[in-house]
């Protein structure tokens, strides 16, 4: 990524700031999370050194980058001894664990780079856990029926505009909820690991968004919906969507 990130900062005119946060599974989760964190706030108070304007600062990520910028930011909302965020910047960003059968997961599983299983399977080696659970979870076996009701209201194929679910969709049935799938991954409904499943409150209180997504990307209605849920509070979001794009085309 330093490429990427000299070309953002010369191209930009930026300072631009690239943590290297410490791996799973040696360090798992929530490590990571933790890491960004303390080095956005370790920015924030030390920004005059590095002759940064503190009402400038945009946070940034792709894929599991976007993960962690959405949940720093949203980590951020109620720190009153810390600069507001400018904005946040989101490239095709993993952002919820409930439900995979979401059309851009039925439309992309078999799309290099990010196949469908092995989302599930880069997740639970986050987690730490068995890759046995993967085909219940797929199914959606995880989620008890009371979150299935309260994420309904952000996570949902009817919040997914009708141009993309023309491309070989097909409304999927729950399976049966299972307690003890459940018990084992409670932890992917923390809004640090699924930052789509944060109240309302938090939302409203985000800064200023740029969201990409891609039309074969599993991820793509993940950024679908986490636009229109900072849109439905009030928040700018700007939004770019590449047509012609894939998981990885940064």
């Amino acid at each position: 990524y330093e490429r990427t990130c000299r070309y953002f900062a010369r191209k930009s005119n930026s300072v631009v700031v690239s943590v290297g946060y410490r791996l799973a599974p040696e360090h798992p989760y929530p490590t990571q999370f933790e890491d960004c964190l303390t080095a956005t706030i370790h920015f924030m108070r030390t920004v005059q050194d590095y002759g940064v304007d503190p009402s400038r600062i945009i946070i940034c990520g792709d894929s599991s980058g976007g993960t962690l910028t959405a949940a720093v930011a949203q980590a951020l909302v109620k720190r009153k001894d810390l600069p507001k965020l400018r904005a946040q910047i989101l490239i095709y960003p993993f952002l919820q664990s409930v439900d995979f059968n979401l059309p851009s997961y039925q439309q992309n599983e078999q799309v290099p780079i990010l196949l469908k299983n092995r989302v599930l399977a880069l997740g639970l080696n986050y987690l730490n856990k068995d890759l046995s659970v993967m085909e219940a979870s797929l199914r959606g076996c995880h989620v008890p029926k009371d979150l299935q009701l309260k994420y309904q209201k952000w996570v949902s194929p009817d919040h997914i505009p009708h141009e993309f679910k023309t491309r070989g969709y097909k409304p999927s049935t729950t399976c049966p909820f299972s307690e003890e799938l459940y018990t084992q991954l409670k932890a992917v409904f923390d809004p640090v690991f699924s930052p789509l499943l944060a109240e309302d409150s938090v939302i409203a209180q985000l800064p200023e968004a740029f969201i990409l997504t891609c039309e074969f990307d599993v991820l793509r209605d993940d950024g679908l919906l986490y636009k229109k849920r900072l849109e439905d509070h009030g928040i700018k979001v700007t939004w770019c969507h590449l047509q012609e794009g894939f998981h990885g085309t940064l």
